[in-house]
């Protein structure tokens, strides 16, 4: 058994990060949608004057590790507050995470 075995077995995952995966994408508009066995996450750039946001990511999720990402967002959201301050929303509509108004296609 080598050392990377060791570690896994010990509950260190150890995490591989490719170059291109480490830039990350951009996303500012995010649509969940959720069957009986799968919660699934697609991340989207929403841009003024654009009519189409296309979907820079997708994240599909056990129920279990949805719940467990909402617990450690709420963390670490906590975290973040408590080191910088209050996170401000704008005015926006319930239930969105566009920082547009999406659907009136203004230019």
């Amino acid at each position: 058994m080598d050392n990377n075995e060791k570690k896994v077995q010990q509950g260190q995952l150890q995490l591989e990060l490719s170059q291109e995966v480490a830039m990350g994408e951009y996303a500012n508009f995010a649509i969940i949608t959720h069957s009986s066995s799968d919660f699934v996450l697609d991340f989207a750039r929403v841009l003024p004057g654009i009519p189409k946001a296309p979907v820079k990511s997708r994240v599909i999720l056990a129920p279990e590790h949805a719940k467990r990402l909402l617990g450690a967002l709420q963390e670490n959201i906590m975290r973040y507050e408590r080191e910088f301050g209050p996170i401000k929303i704008p005015n926006q509509e319930p239930r969105t995470v566009s920082p547009f108004n999406v659907g009136k296609g203004e230019a």
